[in-house]
Formats: C-alpha cells, structure tokens, sequence
C-alpha cells in the first residue's frame, strides 16, 4: 500500500464538474493499493496516519495530529502510485491491486479511518476524477506499507 499524504489548506473532488468531496484544512491521501494487501495493512496505514503529528502547534513545531487540529480527510484511489517505470517508457501496473478487490479494501481504509475519528469525504473509485488542491506548507509524505 502507498498512500501519499498532502497537508491541505483545502481540497476537492469533481466527476463531470461535479464537487464528490471537498474538504478544508486536513489532508488529501492518494491510495494505491498493490497485490498482498489486506485488511491488516488497511488498519496500520489508517491508524497511522490518525496519529501522525504533522500539523503545526502554537511554537511552529510539527506536533499535533489531524484530530488536534480539527482537520478532515479528502481520500482518493489512485492506482498509478503503483506503476513501476525501471523498465522502458511505459509504466507497468501489474504491482497495482485489481478492481473489485481494491475498490473494497480502499472502502475498508475509509472506514477505519473513521474508526480513528476522522471525518472522510472520498473520490469515485475507479472514476475519472478532477483533484484541486492547496497544498499547506508544502507538506507531502509518502507511506509505504
């Protein structure tokens, strides 16, 4: 699983020019999820990133966590975080989970994130989506697991 981790001023998503998800301040997460993946890896991402401390406290030091700050999650599924370019010019996906089972273990790492006590707005699996973002910082971490 990789999940890249955007600290957002705000974000959302639109299919069509429609808004799916918008958030304010919290963090953006683009989730890829490979071939191996299960529920277990699901819990520790999401706990994981429940916990980590990467907003700002009164002194400027990264120490509080999204809860702290009253920050939202915008979750997107992006299978091409996956995509292996060693060889050639053309990335391979064959790392990347394949759907139905991904779009269930993506709808189970929303759900623990709500078990966390996040509040979670979410892209379209598998749609063609639009992602605006401002990034806060800019603050972006990779979680590979």
């Amino acid at each position: 699983m990789r999940v890249v981790i955007q600290r957002v001023n705000y974000a959302n998503v639109k299919i069509a020019n429609e808004n799916v998800g918008e958030i304010k301040k919290g963090l953006l997460l683009l989730v890829g999820l490979k071939e191996g993946d299960d529920s277990q890896t699901v819990k520790k991402a999401a706990s994981k990133i429940a916990k980590m401390r990467i907003f700002e406290d009164q002194d400027g030091k990264t120490n509080l966590a999204i809860k702290d700050v009253g920050g939202k999650i915008l979750s997107v599924s992006q299978f091409t975080l996956l995509a292996d370019t060693k060889k050639g010019n053309r990335p391979s996906f064959i790392q990347a989970m394949r759907p139905p089972k991904s779009d269930e273990l993506w709808q189970a790492f929303n759900h623990e994130l709500e078990n966390n006590g996040l509040d979670v707005a979410t892209g379209k699996f598998g749609a063609d989506m639009q992602v605006t973002l401002e990034n806060d910082g800019p603050f972006t971490i990779v979680l590979d697991l």
